[in-house]
């Protein structure tokens, strides 16, 4: 009986894990993805080599 109480508790433990809020980090990435985006896009003043 202690191997699927602990089975239990482990599971309720991945489960609260897996379903944690993270939003924070992902509005951060995306600022940053915007600015890469915004200096790609601007064009490249000095030489142009290809």
């Amino acid at each position: 009986m202690l191997i699927p109480l602990i089975a239990a508790i482990g599971a309720a433990v991945w489960a609260g894990w897996v379903a944690r809020d993270r939003t924070t980090g992902d509005i951060h990435e995306l600022a940053g993805y915007e600015k890469f985006r915004a200096a790609m896009e601007k064009p490249h003043s000095g030489s142009h080599t290809l």
